[in-house]
Formats: C-alpha cells, sequence, structure tokens
C-alpha cells in the first residue's frame, strides 16, 4: 500500500503530473485515466508477475541444444502486461500507443519491477528496441520491425558486447558486408530493399538479456558491428560502428514473418546469480548453421547512417540506464517493505529503563530498536528517494518533447546530466539498502526462505548493467560537468538554488537548505579543482567517488523537495483522513532529517579526493598487488 501512495505522493504533490493534460498531447487524460492504468498496473503485477518470482529465480532458463526452455508461467504473465497495452503506453495512438505522459509509464514499470525485475526486463529491452527503430529507422522499418514490439507481438533486444569487447565498444570485431548473394526474399540489390540497405553479419554477441527464447512471433536484435573501408579492414574506433536489425526469423517487406530462421545461432547460456528469469545468451551471427539462401551471415538492416550506430544505440542505452535504475530502487523497495513487515512482526528483546532490562517483561518488536529504525530509515531514503529520481527523469523526457521551447532546452541538459545518477545512484545503494533488509531479518535473511537474499543478488548486476559504476563517473565528471562551458550543471543549479530558497521560508527545513547550498557549493569547488591542471589523467583518477558525492547532492535535493511538498501537503491535511494517516506525511519528513543528518555528510571525503586530485589509486602499479 505504501509504494501506490508514494506513487501518488510524487505524482500530484511532487510532480504535479496533472498539469501534463492541459499539453496538446495528453488533453484526453485526467488524474482519473493515469490512476486507472496505475492501478491495473498494481494488479497485474501483483497478480501475474510477483508469484513467478521466486519460481523463475529456482527454475532458470534450460537449453537441450535446440530449444530454450522457460518456465510454462514466463509468456502467460508476459502476455498479460501486452494485453493491458502497457508495452505502448506512452506512444502515439497511430502505433498503437494510449499517449500517456512517459512519466506515467514508468510510475506503471516501476509496479513491475518491484514484482519481479526478471519478468519486466524482457518489456523493458523489447520496448527500448522498438523506441530505438522509431527514432532512427525508416517508415518501413518501424512499420515492419517496431510496431510489433509496441504491440507485444515481437520481443526485442540491444546486442552490443562481444566477449573480447565489453565496455571498450571500439574494439568490437562483428563485421558487417554488403549482401550480394540475397536473402531469397528482398530484391538482389542489397541497397534496394525496402527493409533497408542489406547485409550479413559475422561475429559473437555476449550478455544478451532475452536473446534467444520460443516468446512471440519474432525477436529482433539490434547489433552493432563495423562494416570494412575501402582497405577490407574495419574502421578503427567508434566510428567505425553501425547498427543493424537483425531479426531471428527473415521478414518479407510487408511484415510478414517467414519461418525461415535467420543465421543466428545460440553458443551457450550464461548462469547468473541474480536476474535468472532472464535468458542471457552468447549468440553467434553468421557461422552457417542456418545458411540463408544457401550462404553463412546473418542478414542485417542497416539503421541510420553508416558509421553512426553507437549514436544510435545511445538512443536505447540511456533508457536502458533510467531503467536500470529504477529496477535497482524498485528491488531496493522490495527488501525494504519485506524487511518492514518482519520488523514489526519479530519479537525480540526488551527496553532498557534506568534500572536495565526487565526479563520478566514481554519482548518487543524489533523496529522499537534505534538500529533497527536505522536500517529501515536508510532503506526508506534509498528506494523513495530513487523511486523520485527515476520519475523526475521521466518528467523531464516530458519536457523534452511537450514543454515549451525554453523548458525543452533545459529539459534536455538536465536529464543528460542526471542519466548518469539516475542508473548509478540506486544501482550501489539500493544495494547496500537490500544488504541492510538481510541484516534486519537476521539468520533468516540469508536463507531462501525469505525474499531479501534474492533481492540482494538480483540487485548485484545492476552496478554492472549498461555501463559499469567506474564508467558512469568518468561520463559525468569527465562530460556531461563540463559540457558546452558547464551549462547543464548551471541548469542543475539554478533548480537547487531555487529549492533552497522555498526551504528557507518554510519552518523545520531551513536548516536543511543551508547544508544543501554548502553541498552545492562544494561540488563545484571540487569540478573546478579536479579540472585546475587540465590534465584528464588527474581530473579523472576520482571520477567514481566525484559520482557518488554528486549523486548524493541530487538526492538530498530532491529529498528536500519532498519534505516541502509534504509540508504544503500537511497544511492541506489531504492525507489525515486516509488509510495511512498523518503518519504517512511524517515519515517522509523524518527522512528528510536521516538524509541530511546521516547520508549527506558523506560528500565531504568523496569530495577531497576529487579536490585534491590524488593519485593514490593512479600510480599504484599492477606489480604491488
Amino acid at each position: 500500500m505504501t509504494h501506490r501512495a508514494t506513487i501518488d505522493f510524487l505524482l500530484y504533490d511532487w510532480l504535479q503530473a496533472e498539469a501534463l493534460c492541459q499539453r496538446e498531447r495528453h488533453t484526453e487524460h485526467s488524474r482519473e485515466t493515469f490512476e486507472a492504468v496505475l492501478d491495473l498496473s498494481d494488479k497485474i503485477a501483483r497478480e501475474q508477475f510477483a508469484p513467478l518470482n521466486r519460481l523463475v529465480d529456482v527454475q532458470e532458463p534450460e537449453f537441450d541444444g535446440s530449444t530454450v526452455h522457460l518456465p510454462k508461467e514466463t509468456p502467460v504473465a508476459l502476455q498479460a502486461f501486452n494485453e493491458a497495452g502497457l508495452m505502448a503506453a506512452s506512444k502515439d495512438a497511430d502505433i498503437g500507443g494510449m499517449q500517456l505522459p512517459t512519466v506515467v509509464e514508468i510510475a506503471s514499470m516501476s509496479f513491475f519491477y518491484k514484482a519481479s525485475v526478471a519478468l519486466a526486463a524482457y518489456p523493458m529491452l523489447t520496448r527500448g528496441n522498438a523506441n530505438t527503430i522509431l527514432a532512427h529507422g525508416t517508415p518501413r522499418q518501424i512499420e515492419v520491425f517496431a510496431r510489433g514490439g509496441f504491440e507485444g507481438r515481437t520481443f526485442g533486444t540491444m546486442c552490443l558486447s562481444e566477449p573480447q569487447a565489453g565496455s571498450s565498444l571500439s574494439d568490437i570485431a562483428t563485421r558487417a558486408v554488403p549482401d550480394m548473394a540475397g536473402d531469397g526474399l528482398g530484391p538482389a540489390d542489397w541497397a534496394a530493399d525496402p527493409l533497408g540497405p542489406r547485409y550479413r553479419l559475422t561475429g559473437h554477441k555476449m550478455w544478451i538479456s532475452g536473446g534467444e527464447h520460443e516468446m512471440g512471433e519474432n525477436i529482433v536484435h539490434l547489433v552493432l558491428a563495423k562494416i570494412p573501408g575501402e582497405d577490407g579492414k574495419p574502421v578503427p574506433g567508434v566510428k567505425g560502428i553501425s547498427l543493424f536489425i537483425v531479426p531471428r526469423k527473415l521478414v518479407r517487406d510487408d511484415g510478414r514473418i517467414t519461418d525461415q530462421r535467420n543465421d543466428v545461432a545460440l553458443a551457450g547460456l550464461n548462469h547468473k546469480c541474480g536476474y535468472r528469469g532472464t535468458v542471457n545468451t552468447l549468440l553467434n551471427f553468421g557461422e552457417g548453421k542456418f545458411p540463408v539462401n544457401g550462404q553463412a551471415g546473418a542478414v542485417g538492416y542497416l539503421i541510420g547512417k553508416q558509421g553512426e550506430g553507437l549514436k544510435c544505440m545511445f538512443t536505447l542505452m540511456n533508457e536502458a540506464r533510467i531503467s536500470v535504475g529504477l529496477g535497482a530502487t524498485m528491488l531496493g523497495y522490495a527488501g525494504y517493505e519485506a524487511s518492514l513487515d518482519y520488523a514489526k512482526q519479530r519479537p525480540q528483546g526488551r527496553h532498557m529503563g534506568a534500572g536495565g532490562k526487565d526479563h520478566s517483561a514481554p519482548q518487543i518488536p524489533i523496529i522499537e530498536h534505534t538500529d533497527v529504525k536505522r536500517m529501515l530509515l536508510m532503506q526508506k531514503a534509498v528506494s523513495e528517494g530513487g523511486l523520485a529520481l527515476g520519475l523526475l527523469c521521466a518528467q523531464l523526457v516530458d519536457d523534452e518533447y511537450t514543454g515549451t521551447p525554453e523548458q525543452a532546452d533545459k529539459a534536455r541538459l538536465l536529464l543528460e546530466l542526471l542519466t548518469p545518477i539516475a542508473k548509478s545512484w540506486p544501482s550501489e545503494w539500493a544495494q547496500e539498502a537490500n544488504s541492510l533488509a538481510i541484516q534486519i531479518l537476521g539468520g533468516y535473511g540469508y536463507t531462501r526462505d525469505f525474499p531479501v537474499e534474492q533481492y540482494w543478488r538480483d540487485n548485484r548486476l545492476n552496478m554492472i548493467h549498461e555501463g559499469t559504476h567506474g564508467i558512469q563517473g568518468l561520463d559525468l565528471l569527465g562530460r556531461k560537468v563540463v559540457m558546452n562551458g558547464g551549462q547543464a550543471l548551471a541548469v542543475l543549479a539554478e533548480r537547487i538554488n531555487e529549492t533552497i530558497q522555498k526551504a528557507g521560508q518554510v519552518d523545520g527545513l531551513a536548516v536543511q537548505g543551508h547544508a544543501l547550498a554548502e553541498a552545492l557549493q562544494k561540488i563545484g569547488q571540487a569540478t573546478k579543482a579536479a579540472w585546475a591542471t587540465g590534465v584528464p589523467e588527474e581530473a579523472l583518477a576520482n571520477a567514481t567517488p566525484y559520482l557518488q558525492a554528486f549523486g548524493h547532492t541530487v538526492l538530498a535535493w530532491i529529498w528536500l523537495e519532498l519534505g516541502l511538498a509534504a509540508k504544503a501537503a500537511q497544511a492541506r491535511g489531504e492525507w489525515d483522513k486516509g488509510p495511512l494517516g498523518a503518519g504517512f506525511l511524517q515519515g517522509k519528513l523524518a527522512t528528510v532529517d536521516y538524509f541530511f543528518n546521516f547520508e549527506l555528510p558523506k560528500i565531504d571525503a568523496w569530495l577531497g579526493v576529487v579536490a585534491r586530485r590524488d593519485m593514490t589509486c593512479a600510480q599504484a602499479q599492477a606489480d604491488w598487488f
């Protein structure tokens, strides 16, 4: 119940999401339609996804040499999601969408991430895949390959990493050459295929989630590969990378899916500590297991311009980064709810009085112990704060596409700046929140009789998914805060200063406003100090601590915003008569105090090494370890 209520608080008391209905794109919507979608999402997640979360964890995907087998309940749950029309919730009506604001769509997805993040990964990837084709594909590619994803008939993947090239995409070896032989379906001229310039791909792709299964009518792979230059060699660096649509089954130019397999073969399954319900694969492209028109080579269609593959794929990657952050948040939220419920019911220990403990008195619920409250407050700060961060990013997407020109410009800059935080901050701290959930349950926490150990295992993947912590830190300090002369950082500072000014006028929040002002100043000073010498090796030596400090400062801003919203709601008395009572808003304000007293002070140590350009780690030699 608290998750659903918190969604309402964040959407209406904080973000004022109802105002989006005044924009032309959303005029047919209202708070009533938003709530209908959220209630339906909550219901499907609870009834179809949540009961399978343990099942898909213990019954991992199996490969018998020809077919991948999933629990029979998996496609049933995903079909319920698709039949509700949620896959295209924010898309145009002419492509089957509801034209909901993105912020409502992301709020809807939060229920599914909490219920079963492994099952929710399938629609997340398919939506991102279809969105990328929608953004960069031709009208025919959109109709043939994206529409099926939005309608829930096909599934989608993103194929970037290779066994020898994980995050270093400039080193990928997958090649794409013009398909001179033809695929037996399209025209002989490879460049004249209605589905796009036709190529044959050869190579290996690793860690591909959803890469092989029997669900849906087809799987649409988006594959990064290099087209050889005039000398027959791949163009070095990222400039040589192009993006291709590679369907599992070949498709006619009118969209009809054939029974002919493309030359994409499963080499094996990866067995992970978490997300076990999401099949994860090593795929071989063009090895000749499924020859097309008598020849080896997977048939793929160029999407976007040659050499701009990474630019196109970043549409999917940035969406996936925000989604990974939200998934991490909701795993934290699930652990928080489980440990909260346990703490309220588990009797253990007694209060300490002036004369010590009265052992004849009944034991008290462990939620009465101060340290348990500390661990619950940390989880609450992370889960509700991370959810707020995800919804804020979603609303920035709405402002970018449906706001005024000024709103759109600022939203684009702020979203670009916050994307590394939206991905990395929940991935790190919701993992720690899951650890505290296990701690609250004690010995029961690390058994499979309770769900919190699975939440921890699932969440451990998210610090690696879609760019590791180190990469996000380098992106933030090395590019985002300094791009365009620090323009994005200035937009964030403007927003934070507006919040600080408001807090100064509200009893009980002025102290936190002052602390946030100091934190913002420290971020600015550390940023300048890091780049004072202009030497990237020195500036970026401590990019990860900078990322941590920046993230904590952003979340302090968000929690101060939520404190202002809670104070305003208290004044209106709107939540007092609800089932959660006045404690709902008081809990928000207590979490503001917790974050500013326990979490925000941590930034001093992180920023210290950044400002000093400390080279302890950078100068360590390999033979010292």
